[in-house]
């Protein structure tokens, strides 16, 4: 039975959407094909259909995921105090308990550094966030306080997912959110502009 273009269509969509949730759930390691496809109803032979490879999935599964992120910092953006409510939503109980929704690059980044193959999307979730901290921070170092602070929004996430102790990993957005608020709000070498 032969489908039509928009069927096509929308089962490319479920498969990048299912994908780029999993991704950031669970790895790319530790997302197969044949879970991924038969969690979707499709046959592990269809995905060839719609990818030539499972690293092509990879790619298009992480520009979904980061232009998500890209709406997310958008938003922040617009806000009164833009890095302090990216921090806020950053370092959220939510962002930390659901990863499928959040940013690709906890889960992801450092597996795709150990796999030896970096990813010019990373590179672009990377720099645009780096963009908006810079770009709402005064000083000669802007550039490099917007990395070590994102540096930190992704360390503290990580290591907050990663303990056992729901009181441990409280304490660790916690204390990151409130010591990189204080760095922006007292003038602590990367202040907020006015």
């Amino acid at each position: 039975m032969r489908y039509s273009q928009d069927h096509k269509a929308q089962t490319y969509e479920r498969i990048v959407k299912e994908a780029s949730a999993r991704f950031r759930r669970d790895g790319i390691a530790g997302t197969g094909l044949q879970p991924l496809m038969k969690a979707l109803g499709l046959t592990h032979g269809g995905f060839y259909a719609h990818f030539a490879s499972k690293q092509a999935l990879v790619e298009t599964a992480l520009r979904d995921a980061s232009a998500q992120m890209d709406q997310v910092t958008a938003d922040a953006a617009r806000s009164e105090a833009p890095v302090a409510t990216l921090i806020d939503r950053y370092l959220s109980k939510a962002h930390r308990d659901h990863p499928e929704q959040g940013c690709p690059l906890p889960t992801i980044a450092a597996e795709l550094g150990q796999r030896g193959e970096p990813s010019d999307i990373a590179d672009g979730a990377v720099l645009s966030r780096l963009e908006m901290i810079a770009q709402n921070l005064s000083g000669d170092d802007s550039q490099a306080h917007a990395s070590v602070i994102l540096s930190a929004l992704i360390g503290a996430l990580v290591l907050s997912r990663s303990v056992k102790d729901a009181a441990l990993s409280e304490r660790i957005l916690e204390d990151a959110k409130r010591v990189l608020k204080a760095g922006i709000d007292q003038q602590a070498g990367y202040p907020k502009k006015t």
